[in-house]
């Protein structure tokens, strides 16, 4: 059996698994599953490498992935116009299944995620430097506006709560705003969210934001909540909650980490809490952290603890 082959039926075992979970109201693995899937789909799409797939084959790859973000947004039961439903996702099932043969017209009007390199903060360094100089000269503060829509991350991948249990505490994280010298000059920002333990191991799916809303002055609004999907209890000793803010470069065409920023365990509290912003790479072992700058600009957020 050829790598293609199986590559593909990792993908359509993938497909299956989460419109299995979706079907049974399972639906906080079925949004896991949709995005974990979608983001390999756009990982071989963006593949300049890859020569097992024609560019027809990568645009219908692409699409598939659009409709499983679609179908993830409407699972979280976002501000989203349409609802995409399961029985129409399991279109796809055949085409995903069928990818090198399929020949037939794409059941949905829908486009593929514009192309977007997302490197590796260890692969951006090289390539940011020049821009990092032009940043230092260009950067100003921005006005009140609206960021452009129709990106990859316009929609987020942003879980529901947990279903409460006895004993057990749940945390809300609203990310209200961060701070920034050059706010204005971000494209397309959001933030990545993630809890990791003492080795920089994942404890939870890791979330993005939707886009920013609004910007203003050396502010960048988000007021969004993120649910953290473990019960506190269950987190192990050391763990902390990782904020990585991201931004689309044009000239580079790929997006970057700007700056990071993470809350330990024993900074959980109901209340407002503000953070302080590190420089990348981002350090997840948290033994090598270089402040972001020395004013007074940070990641604004407000925790609410649920417990029964």
């Amino acid at each position: 059996m050829s790598d293609v082959t199986k590559t593909i039926q990792k993908w359509h075992a993938s497909f299956k698994k989460g419109t299995d979970f979706d079907s049974w109201g399972q639906l906080v693995e079925a949004i896991d599953e949709y995005q974990i899937l979608a983001r390999q789909l756009q990982k071989e799409v963006q593949s300049a490498n890859s020569s097992d797939f024609t560019e027809d084959q990568k645009k219908t790859l692409g699409k598939c992935a659009t409709c499983l973000e679609m179908r993830s947004a409407s699972l979280q039961c976002t501000q989203s116009s349409e609802d995409f439903k399961l029985e129409d996702l399991k279109k796809l099932e055949p085409i995903i299944k069928n990818i090198l043969t399929y020949n037939k017209g794409f059941p949905f009007d829908v486009q593929p995620v514009p192309l977007r390199k997302i490197l590796a903060p260890g692969e951006e360094e090289n390539l940011e430097l020049e821009d990092e100089e032009e940043e230092g000269v260009t950067a100003g503060v921005g006005s009140p506006e609206s960021f452009p829509s129709g990106v990859p991350a316009v929609q987020g991948t942003l879980l529901p709560r947990l279903p409460s249990e006895p004993g057990m505490t749940l945390l809300t994280i609203k990310i209200e705003k961060i701070g920034l010298k050059d706010a204005g000059q971000c494209i397309d920002p959001y933030i990545t969210v993630s809890v990791k333990d003492l080795n920089g191991v994942d404890l939870n799916p890791v979330q993005d934001t939707p886009v920013a809303t609004r910007k203003e002055d050396t502010y960048i609004h988000f007021s969004m909540d993120v649910e953290i999907q473990k019960h506190l209890e269950e987190l192990s000793k050391g763990a902390a909650i990782f904020f990585e803010f991201k931004h689309y470069k044009p000239k580079k065409k790929f997006t970057s980490t700007k700056c990071f920023a993470f809350m330990e365990m024993d900074e959980i509290k109901p209340g407002p809490i503000v953070i302080e912003l590190y420089k990348k790479p981002t350090d997840f072992k948290r033994k090598k952290l270089h402040l972001l700058t020395k004013k007074p600009l940070y990641l604004h957020l407000q925790q609410t603890l649920h417990k029964d």
